[in-house]
């Protein structure tokens, strides 16, 4: 046993006695993340736990034979708030509710006795059969509501559901589906809104869009992935889809010995913790894609974080892990063999709307118009419809832009197709903030959202087509409109992004607003550049009646400062803050 000592004290002064000696603690283990091939699989919160409980999938068989019999009262709150995601269901916002509210109630508080349905639409391609089914089941069962997203899905509201069986019926007769249009599953695959008809297409991702869709879309091993997984694919050089914002995407490249091919995309994803995908920098086959989209999948199925829903993302385990390791797991793990390097895809430079008149490679002509933020309903679907086959038509597709394409159009039918599809309110040649404006759901239908996106949207391009219609040279700037944080409409990458939020205006009264992003931007013609996120300039927000006055002395201020050429996210990541209020 040994004796601690003191040392004498100094002169003058008395002794004091020695502090004991502190025992060493041992480092708290690390919590674990609930990766499956780290952790096992014990579920670690009450969402692991339903989706292990019960095939998420499994669930229709119960709206089937259960609840649309005995009604929303019979609906469970795991089956309600959970599993019906996989078949495309969410309960919508009760009316009445105001933003202000949002974060104080709960989910039962929120909701109402209607659903969202969302159909799935791969690739964004339908036909004017499948157009039509879609419109009548609106007009039938959803009160002739229809959104077209900017995930190339179209959204129906006020659905029952004691009417479910019936609409999927309907759709599975024209080959369309809800299956995992929502959930933890492999979502809607974004494809080229011009894949197969565009000029100047590199590759033609249908059939690899197909054959992902036909072996993996509802397969049970895939119906249990931490949370939402997005993917895009393209082959047209405008790359058209988005890919910098999806956990797997495919974009097209020419490789100087293998040919024409598909650079590879992993780990983006925005919301609250906003982050762009990164090249893996391989090189990948048409023949390669599937089971290469696969291997990722398989990878967030095994070694995504599952703990925490917030990290519960792709982005999150590549940011921990990094490229190298990420291909390294891939090749090893999941494929079995190396991939050969590849190189990047080319700047566009085109955009990636489609909107317009364009020529197809058979000579035929596309027309892409710009519905205002994507909202329709089923009578415009229809007549969509009708249209298309009065001119010849019978293809249609939707683009992650909110923006719906005519195919196969004769020269001599275009222009009255044109005027056809105007008197809907759908513009082949639409104004500047009408083509380059997108909102979501917001509180109209959205349980999340703070504020309305989507007439306030439709309003403000109204009034800055009047305010700035004296600007002739303005180059094209984006305009996206958010509900709530969650960035359904991609606020962190638009020229100005609108976050919906609860703002004081200047009486001090707390009203409907939005927190201002500026200069973000994906890869695009107009920028020039690889594209970024925007910058949130402090204390910036604006209330939605200000909303007109805002943009407007913003953008005057960019047309008057910029240089030849200059981008507005350029401009607006160069100026100072108060240039920008």
């Amino acid at each position: 046993m040994t004796t601690q000592t003191t040392a004498p004290a100094p002169t003058g002064t008395a002794e004091r006695p020695a502090r004991p000696e502190r025992p060493v603690r041992p480092p708290r283990a690390a919590r674990p993340n609930g990766q499956w091939k780290v952790d096992g699989t014990t579920p670690l919160n009450h969402n692991e736990e339903f989706k292990q409980e019960s095939d998420p999938l499994a669930v229709r068989e119960r709206i089937e034979q259960v609840y649309a019999r005995e009604g929303f009262d019979s609906i469970p709150g795991d089956d309600l708030h959970g599993r019906f995601r996989w078949w495309g269901l969410y309960t919508q916002r009760k009316p009445g509710i105001d933003g202000g509210r949002t974060a104080t109630l709960e989910p039962h508080e929120l909701e109402d006795r209607y659903f969202m349905l969302r159909v799935r639409i791969d690739g964004g391609a339908l036909t004017t059969d499948q157009l039509r089914v879609i419109a009548g089941i609106s007009t039938e069962f959803g009160r002739g509501t229809a959104d077209i997203t900017d995930r190339q899905n179209i959204q129906l509201h006020w659905v029952e559901v004691e009417s479910v069986p019936e609409i999927w019926r309907r759709l599975e007769a024209v080959g369309l589906s809800t299956t995992e249009a929502c959930g933890d599953v492999p979502r809607v695959i974004l494809g080229s809104p011009v894949a197969g008809v565009a000029k100047d297409e590199l590759i033609d991702p249908t059939p690899v869009i197909e054959t992902i869709q036909r072996r993996y879309i509802g397969d049970p091993s895939l119906a249990n992935l931490p949370r939402k997984f997005k993917s895009a694919i393209t082959g047209h050089p405008s790359l058209d889809v988005v890919h910098e914002i999806n956990d797997v995407a495919f974009v097209p490249v020419v490789h100087p010995e293998l040919g024409v091919g598909y650079d590879l995309w992993v780990g983006g994803g925005l919301s609250t913790a906003p982050r762009l995908a990164e090249r893996l920098g391989v090189f990948v086959t048409q023949e390669q894609v599937p089971d290469v989209w696969h291997g990722v999948v398989q990878i967030f199925r095994d070694y995504g974080y599952r703990r925490l829903r917030n990290k519960a993302r792709l982005k999150f385990l590549l940011a921990d892990w990094g490229v190298e390791r990420f291909r390294e797991v891939l090749e090893s793990e999941y494929l079995g063999h190396p991939l050969p390097d590849g190189p990047p895809a080319p700047l566009p430079d085109t955009p990636g709307d489609h909107v317009g008149v364009h020529e197809q490679k058979d000579g035929r002509f596309y027309v892409g118009v710009a519905p205002a933020v994507g909202r329709v309903s089923g009578e415009i679907l229809a007549k969509v419809a009708d249209l298309a086959e009065e001119h010849g038509s019978h293809r249609v597709r939707l683009t992650p832009y909110q923006k719906l394409l005519v195919l196969d159009v004769e020269a001599e039918k275009v222009e009255s197709l044109v005027a056809g599809l105007d008197a809907l309110g759908l513009q082949a040649r639409p104004s500047l903030f009408r083509r380059n404006t997108i909102a979501c759901t917001g509180i109209e239908f959205c349980k999340l959202a703070i504020v309305e996106t989507k007439a306030t949207a439709t309003s403000a391009i109204a009034s800055l087509e009047e305010r700035l219609g004296d600007l002739t040279n303005l180059t094209p700037i984006t305009l996206n409109v958010n509900g709530c944080p969650n960035s359904c409409a991609r606020i962190q990458t638009a020229d100005i992004g609108l976050k919906g939020q609860i703002v004081m205006d200047d009486d001090g009264n707390q009203v409907p607003g939005f927190q201002v992003h500026l200069g973000g931007g994906l890869v695009s013609a107009d920028r020039g550049d690889e594209g970024g996120l925007g910058r949130t300039v402090r204390g910036l927000k604006v209330t939605a009646d200000e909303l007109p006055d805002y943009v407007e002395r913003v953008v005057r201020r960019f047309d008057a400062e910029r240089t030849d050429g200059e981008s507005f996210a350029h401009w607006a990541h160069r100026t100072d803050e108060e240039a920008l209020r």
